[in-house]
């Protein structure tokens, strides 16, 4: 007997199933290092003009071609500036990522959006929508901000973090229609929590997975399911918050180190300091192993750096391209 109650998820994972019987080899593995845009919304500070131009115009100058960005980064700042900085280059030519389940609605007008850690008006909000009406709103108006007809991969964004009601069902079966439809050519899920990650892999609708920390050179419990399950689905993964919210961002680390978004504990900041030594007893400095080590997982195709001025981007493309010694790989796995 048919069941009367919708199946989103069910009824997605079926016409995902019939399209990958005939379809074509899929799209190239993405590139090892991509541009984060949170800090063209002005995340913690305010980033100028100057330089916001001057990082992605080092970022294309070093080879970079893959840019991501959000409705959520500065209410809609990241993704203007964004878009209209690559105006200038070929959009054939880089590929551009963006997320949905927050839509911006008008907001007060008469503070800031510190709250939420961005150095911003707040003359727009941010209103909850993992329906597949918000999703393909969110969609369309991220467009228009980013002056684009089509990005290449469409995240839903943080989907734990939305209130009761809202369902992460809805919202892949939404986006396996808009990719069906060649709206996007990848979809995914971008979130810190490794069990909501999981359960987006097992549906097998999706292509790609952004993981916010959860698995660094200082942890990594992504190891233990997570990972495991995109390589049996054939989920790309790409690694964003390597450096922990900052304590594997400097080579010798301070008392005062963050770790996920607060003060770095003891026990974080002594391993922390442990493997800062062991980097520089083979002459390489903590963030180049901050900035390798997930890709050494065969799992994890691309690390994705926030990235605020042109001397970041240029520092960051050395460290990914430095030679780590073998023998400190095994130091740091025993």
């Amino acid at each position: 007997m048919e069941s009367a109650t919708p199946d989103p998820v069910g009824s997605a994972r079926h016409r995902h199933r019939h399209r990958h019987r005939h379809r074509r080899p899929g799209p190239a593995r993405l590139p090892e290092l991509g541009f984060g845009a949170a800090q063209l919304g002005n995340i913690f500070r305010v980033t100028t003009e100057e330089e916001a131009r001057g990082a992605v115009e080092a970022a294309w100058e070093g080879g970079i071609r893959m840019y991501d960005t959000a409705p959520h980064y500065g209410v809609g700042t990241s993704e203007r500036r964004l878009g209209a900085l690559l105006a200038d280059y070929p959009r054939e030519e880089y590929l551009i990522s963006t997320k949905v389940g927050r839509l911006l609605v008008p907001g007060p007008g008469d503070g800031d959006d510190m709250a939420n850690a961005f150095a911003v008006p707040d003359d727009f909000v941010r209103r909850w929508d993992m329906t597949e009406e918000g999703i393909r709103r969110s969609h369309a108006e991220s467009l228009e901000r980013l002056g684009l007809d089509r990005v290449d991969i469409l995240y839903l964004h943080d989907p734990e973090e939305a209130p009761e009601g809202h369902s992460m069902d809805e919202a892949l079966a939404a986006l396996v229609a808009m990719r069906d439809e060649g709206l996007v050519s990848r979809i995914g899920v971008g979130s810190k929590d490794a069990d909501v990650l999981s359960r987006a892999v097992r549906t097998d609708l999706i292509d790609v997975v952004m993981m916010s920390g959860r698995y660094t050179v200082l942890e990594q419990p992504a190891a233990a399911e997570l990972l495991p399950a995109c390589l049996e689905h054939g989920v790309e993964v790409v690694a964003v918050s390597v450096f922990n919210s900052g304590i594997l961002s400097r080579s010798v680390v301070p008392d005062t180190a963050m770790y996920e978004y607060g003060d770095a504990p003891e026990r974080s900041l002594e391993r922390a300091r442990e493997l800062a030594g062991l980097a520089q007893e083979n002459g390489v400095e903590l963030p180049d192993l901050a900035i390798r080590y997930p890709l050494r997982h065969p799992a994890i195709s691309s690390v994705v750096l926030g990235m605020r001025t042109a001397d970041q981007v240029r520092q960051n493309i050395e460290r990914i391209g430095q030679d780590i010694p073998e023998e400190l790989w095994e130091q740091i796995d025993a």
